[in-house]
């Protein structure tokens, strides 16, 4: 039975550069800039932080208080994996457009970071 979950898992992994909704005019993060977010914390408009750390470490802070800790990774297509410490992962893509920094989830919700 393994050797059938293995290849399904594979099969469900991340989305690639293809595959995520963009619109007209977004522009995926370069190299630079996703490099960049080592140190940076991003704040959403819900009050949520996502804080990515030197040497990989990610924590997302709720607008509660409460916390979510794992480690992140940059995909060959350009996106940010998170692995978070209970077990669940995801890929977002992380956009700027019309000036703004916009982060698309997998399934293409889209969430706009406050200006610094």
């Amino acid at each position: 039975m393994t050797r059938f979950l293995i290849p399904a898992l594979i099969a469900a992994g991340p989305v690639f550069a293809a595959d995520w909704p963009v619109k007209t005019g977004d522009k995926p993060l370069t190299a630079a800039e996703l490099d960049a977010l080592a140190g940076q914390t991003l704040t959403f408009y819900d009050d949520g932080q996502a804080k990515f750390s030197a040497g990989g470490a990610y924590s997302y802070t709720y607008a509660s208080g409460d916390s979510a800790f794992g480690t992140y990774s940059i995909a060959d297509d350009g996106s940010v994996c998170i692995a978070y410490r209970n077990g669940f992962s995801r890929c977002d893509l992380y956009v700027r457009s019309g000036g703004r920094l916009i982060l698309i989830d997998e399934k293409g919700d889209r969430y706009p970071v406050r200006p610094e």
